[in-house]
This record gives C-alpha cells, sequence and structure tokens, in this order.
C-alpha cells in the first residue's frame, strides 16, 4: 500500500510538470513538436503577413484570427482586413502557403508552426495546412507575468484520418442557422473538416426545392433552409476549410416526402408528417420509373447546390413492412427472382448511382447499402458496429466509422476518446487499412433544441476530433481530461452555449435567481444514456418541452467524475486531503435536500427530481458513516452494509430522465468501510 501511494505521488508531480508546460494544452495533440525558453511576446504593435500563392481564404481566415486574439488580448490592433497588401516579412506573424487547396478529400491540410522570439512562422503547403496552424496558434496563446506570448515550439503537423466529421441533423429538431454557424466555428477551432447535414427525415423535408417546391412548402412546415441559405452555409464552411455534405434519406425515413408527393409512396394512404421519433414503415416505391425520374431531378438540382464530390443516400432502417404490402412490389421482386426486400434495395441503389455520377457525385449511405452486388464506388458509413467498416475495408470499400461515436447517447468523453477507426489489434492490413478514411461524430437530435445541442456537442467532440487527427497512441485519459477542460473555454468564445446556457436552464427551471440548491444536483446528474430516456410512459414527440432537468443536465459532469476517482484513490491510500474533499462534498449534498424541497415549492416543475435529491442526500449520509469507519479501523455493526447497499441500490433509481453519477463511488466507500 505504502509503495502505491508513493508512486501515485510521484505520478500526481509528473502528471502537474506536464500540465504546466502550455505547449501540451493542444488539442489535437500534433505528431512531433519541440520546445524551447524563447517567447514571442505579444505587443500591441502585433501583425500578420502573408507570402506565397495563399488565395482568398486565408487573408479571411487570418482576418479572423487576428481580430479572436485581439478580443482575448485587448490590445486594440491596428491592422484591419488583411489583404494581398499584407506581405510584410518582418511581421510578428509570417504565413507562407505554396498554393490554393482544392476542399476535397485527400486534400493536404499539414503544416509546421515555429514560434522563436522575434518571430512567428506557420508555413504549410496550402491554405488549408495554414488555417489548421492559426487554431493551433489560438491554442498556443499564454500568459506569465510580462503578459501575453507565444511559446518556443517547432511544430510538424498532418492528420492521421482525412474524413473527420460531424453528422448534424436539423429535421427532428429544427437547428436555425446560427446553430450551424457556431457549430462550423467550433468545428474548426479542433480541426474537423467535414459537417454532414441531416437535411430529410419522417418528421421534416429541411431545405428549399424548387423544381419540387412541395417537398419543403408541405413537409416543412416553415422551416428549412433556402438555396440562398445553403450557399451561404457553404461559404462560410468553405472559408474556415470545412466541406458540406448532404443527406437525403432514401428509401425509407421519408414520410415528409410522401405527404407532399404521396405518388411517390408504395402504400396509398393519407400521409401526415411523423411527430414521434423511431424507424417506421413508409418507403419509396422502387420498382416505379416515376420515382427514378422524380430522384434524377431532385438530386441533380441538389448536386449543383453542393459543390462536395459525395452526396449521402441514407438507406437505413427500411423496415420493407410497406414493400411487403403492396402486391404490385411484390409481384415485381418476384419476376425478378428477389428474394428479400434487401435485393430490391441493392437494385435501388445500383439504379441510383448513374444518377449521382451523371452530377459527378460519388454516392455514400449507411451500412446497410452493403451487399452483394452493390459496386465498389460508394463509401459506407458504418454505425450499427464496426464489422461493417472491416469488412467493407477487406472487400475494397472506401469507409468511415461512426460506431462509437454518436454523441446523443450521454455516453462519456473517455469511451468516445478510445474507439479507433483502426485500433491497434486490426487484423486488416497495411493496404486493407487504406480504405478507412476516418470517422464522424453524429448528433441525432431526438432530444435536443438548439438552447441545448450545444452541450450534448461540446466538448467531448473535441476528444473525438483528436482521435481522427492525432497519432493512435495518444491515449492518456487523463491528459485528455485536463486539456478538454482548456478547450472548452476557447469554444465557449467562439459562441458555443454549452456552459452559458446551463446557468440559464436552470433560472427558468427554479424560477428563481437562485439556483445553488438546483446546481448542487445538477453538478452529480446525467441523462439516462443510450435510448433510454425513451422509455416509460412519456411518449416523447417533436412538441415535447426540452427545457427539463433533463435538459439541464450535461454528459460527463465533471464533479461527479472526478469525485469518482478521488474515491477510489483515498480507499486505497487513506490520503487525509483526499478525505478531508470527500467529507466535504458528502456534507454538501446531504445538506442539500431541505434547500431543493424549498425550490420545488415555488416550481412544481422540478418534483419530478425530488426522488434524486433525497436519494443523494441519503447515499451521502452513507458516505460520512464509511469514512468513520474506514478512520476507527473498527468493523461497522451487523447489517449495517446490506442496509448501506440497498440504500445505494434505491440510489439507482432514475428521476426525471436523470440518474445519479456517484452511487458507485459510495458503493465503494461502504465495501472499504467492512474490510
Amino acid at each position: 500500500m505504502i509503495r502505491f501511494f508513493f508512486a501515485f505521488i510521484s505520478i500526481l508531480v509528473s502528471v502537474s510538470s506536464f500540465a504546466q508546460d502550455r505547449t501540451f494544452d493542444l488539442m489535437p495533440v500534433p505528431p512531433a513538436i519541440k520546445t524551447s525558453e524563447n517567447k514571442f511576446r505579444i505587443l500591441k504593435e502585433f501583425s500578420i503577413g502573408v507570402i506565397g500563392n495563399p488565395g482568398d481564404r486565408v487573408y479571411k481566415e487570418a482576418t479572423r484570427a487576428l481580430r479572436r486574439f485581439d478580443n482575448r488580448m485587448g490590445f486594440f490592433f491596428k491592422q484591419g482586413n488583411l489583404t494581398t497588401a499584407d506581405s510584410n516579412r518582418e511581421a510578428g506573424l509570417l504565413i507562407e502557403v505554396k498554393r490554393k487547396a482544392e476542399l476535397r478529400l485527400y486534400e493536404d491540410e499539414s503544416y509546421q508552426l515555429i514560434s522563436e522570439a522575434k518571430q512567428v512562422k506557420i508555413i504549410a503547403n496550402t491554405d488549408l495546412g495554414a488555417i489548421r496552424g492559426l487554431e493551433t496558434l489560438q491554442q498556443l496563446l499564454s500568459v506569465d507575468d510580462l503578459g501575453y506570448y507565444f511559446p518556443g515550439v517547432e511544430i510538424s503537423d498532418a492528420p492521421r484520418f482525412p474524413w473527420r466529421g460531424l453528422l448534424l441533423d436539423i429535421t427532428l429538431h429544427w437547428m436555425p442557422m446560427d446553430v450551424v454557424k457556431r457549430t462550423l466555428d467550433e468545428m474548426a477551432s479542433v480541426k474537423l473538416n467535414v459537417l454532414h447535414l441531416h437535411l430529410t427525415e419522417d418528421q421534416m423535408f429541411g431545405i428549399e426545392s424548387r423544381v419540387f417546391p412541395l417537398l419543403h412548402e408541405v413537409g416543412a412546415e416553415g422551416n428549412y433552409y433556402t438555396q440562398e441559405d445553403i450557399k451561404e452555409i457553404i461559404a462560410y464552411a468553405d472559408q474556415r476549410g470545412i466541406r458540406i455534405v448532404p443527406e437525403f434519406d432514401v428509401p425509407g425515413h421519408c414520410t415528409s416526402w410522401l405527404k407532399a408527393y404521396p405518388e411517390l409512396a408504395s402504400v396509398k394512404r393519407d400521409y401526415e408528417l411523423q411527430r414521434y421519433y423511431g424507424v417506421f414503415d413508409p418507403a419509396l416505391d422502387v420498382t416505379k420509373d416515376y420515382t427514378y425520374e422524380f430522384l434524377d431531378k431532385l438530386f441533380t438540382e441538389m448536386s449543383q447546390l453542393f459543390p462536395d464530390e459525395y452526396f449521402h443516400i441514407g438507406g437505413d432502417e427500411n423496415t420493407g413492412r410497406d414493400w411487403d404490402r403492396n402486391p404490385d412490389i411484390k409481384a415485381y421482386m418476384q419476376k425478378k427472382g428477389m428474394k428479400t426486400y434487401r435485393e430490391l434495395e441493392t437494385e435501388f441503389i445500383q439504379r441510383l448511382l448513374p444518377i449521382l455520377k451523371k452530377n459527378g457525385k460519388k454516392m455514400m449511405g449507411w451500412d446497410e447499402i452493403l451487399r452483394p452486388g452493390v459496386p465498389h464506388d460508394i463509401m459506407i458509413q458504418s454505425w450499427r458496429g464496426t464489422k461493417s467498416l472491416v469488412e467493407a475495408a477487406k472487400q475494397g470499400y472506401t469507409g468511415l466509422l461512426s460506431t462509437g461515436y454518436y454523441i446523443d447517447l450521454i455516453q462519456p468523453t473517455d469511451f468516445h476518446y478510445l474507439v479507433d477507426p483502426i485500433p491497434a489489434n486490426t487484423r486488416l492490413t497495411t493496404e486493407q487499412q487504406k480504405f478507412i478514411v476516418g470517422g464522424e461524430a453524429t448528433m441525432w437530435t431526438e432530444h435536443v433544441t438548439p438552447e441545448t445541442v450545444d452541450s450534448r456537442i461540446w466538448p467531448r467532440t473535441a476528444a473525438i476530433a483528436e482521435r481522427l487527427w492525432s497519432a493512435s497512441n495518444v491515449t492518456n485519459v487523463d491528459d485528455m481530461y485536463r486539456r478538454l477542460d482548456l478547450v472548452s473555454l476557447l469554444l465557449e468564445g467562439l459562441g458555443s452555449t454549452h456552459l452559458k446556457n446551463k446557468g440559464m436552464l436552470m433560472r427558468r427551471l427554479a424560477n428563481s435567481y437562485d439556483t445553488k440548491a438546483l446546481e448542487v444536483l445538477v453538478d452529480v446528474i446525467e441523462p439516462l444514456k443510450i435510448y433510454e430516456r425513451n422509455a416509460g410512459d412519456t411518449m416523447y414527440t417533436v412538441f415535447s418541452p426540452y427545457t427539463k432537468i433533463a435538459d439541464v443536465a450535461t454528459p460527463d459532469q465533471k464533479i461527479a467524475r472526478e469525485f469518482r476517482k478521488k474515491v477510489s484513490i483515498f480507499c486505497v491510500t487513506r490520503d487525509k486531503l483526499l478525505e478531508k474533499d470527500i467529507t466535504q462534498h458528502l456534507q454538501m449534498w446531504k445538506d442539500n435536500h431541505a434547500d431543493f424541497l424549498a425550490i420545488v415549492k415555488r416550481s412544481p416543475v422540478l418534483t419530478e427530481a425530488v426522488g434524486l435529491s433525497e436519494n443523494l442526500a441519503s447515499i451521502a449520509g452513507v458516505g460520512l458513516q464509511s469514512i468513520v469507519y474506514i478512520n476507527n479501523h473498527s468493523s461497522p455493526p451487523g447489517g449495517w452494509k446490506t442496509e448501506s447497499l440497498r440504500i445505494t441500490k434505491k440510489a439507482k433509481e432514475q428521476g426525471g430522465r436523470c440518474d445519479l453519477q456517484v452511487v458507485t463511488a459510495i458503493e465503494e466507500l461502504v465495501n472499504a468501510a467492512e474490510k
């Protein structure tokens, strides 16, 4: 035990020393970094110069970087919007770019960043590399007693994977333009480079079609992006080096299409926009030539709007039931010798490919489209497990991973962080591994609104961004969390509401400025994970309130996570400083329940959380008793452990679609007291 204690202290010292080096606060971590004692001091005269053949993108991003620095330092820099005239080689920051990049898969995003006492340089083959370097420089900004500076570093940086994406669904809950724009800013800051917009669903058709206007007029109920909106989003993303990939989900998930154009349907019925969430039977009739004529015109229109080479057709979760209900479709399948509806889906994909190819597009879809007979010039997005990604690579299909990156499922950051598209134990050959181009975090919006979506994306997605950019051996979870805290503040500075909206939502729930007791509870609860929130007697719809305690609570609560860790260490070391910290938390939680009940009296909407608060107080009491027995080195009275574990078991019950995150720590204290 003593050896363990000193080893633990040694680890703490080394981590502390490591943490003091600001050059290692970067996220993602570069593959190569050298440090020196030099510091570039930032003064009011600081300016940026650009040389080479950069193109417009760098000037705009360098201007934005300068304003961001000034907003943090308040120096009133004199330099305004950068132009080609800003080519001073003696500028404080000199950016050298060889060429303007094409915004496409496999484009060069590498850069060198050299910070010395007299000048900082960013050198890149393309403007994309320079933009990534500017984001690294934002994270390097440091301060000491003499003021602001950039530390002495020499960084050589490039991404491990070329596709580092985030899916943003805008259909299950509408996400207006401001959400998309701030998301793009935040993506750029952690070097994500693809925004996958999920634009159509059973609940909504979220984009204007001038060829088939009923799609948005009937299928969106006023919430949709105009084509001018889309052009603005694409331009905004382009400036930040981010591609926009659209998804039009077919042949299932298409109720909004069928309400507007029922002649596309497999079954004749009255179609209304779906108000609930889940998997439904409506599907396009893919045996009709009219369906392909319709899709040809629509996809041609949309291909002209979206410049990216990839076009996502969904292809997921078609139940096949509506096809089975249609005698004509069954006869068609029988005539073609098709035994299952999966074979009809294969034909559907085969008939879509020429439509996309003539528009210069490459098809991508969810892993359901990986089946015998499908041509190899498509991309597979793996979401049901890694098996499909491995199989796709073995068969020569390009693929990317989303399994393990479903951020809407409220799983902790370290879970996502340790999921790798190409894990160390992969059995794929070196050549097969080349078919895996990266991954995408997925933000499905069943249970979020514009007020809460940022708290589900950030900061956890920054850790996924690191997994997709940095070397595979960058896996120190503790250091990831340390750096994530710093990145979280930078994200807020870019407009993310993941921190500030929490206070706003608590004031709304408490019906008061005094939210202390609510905050104490919220800090140790998380929304139910995976799809558990959907269980029970409450059926969520597009109209449901998302302003309750489960919406205020956020994934991977820091206070609860760190408490669990402290308890684990204390149970081994009996460290007195840790004991004091743990005891203070337990006493606060025990005393909090009375104050929480006072809030409930003026805000009955919080009644659903009374059980959570009561259970927190109860297990806190058990924890305090455990520490007394641990310190007394005496066995607790008979039956104490059984009763204590009964209390902790009860505390695992959900309340308000949330659960307590410190129960296991209390159980650990109980077990330690019994020894």
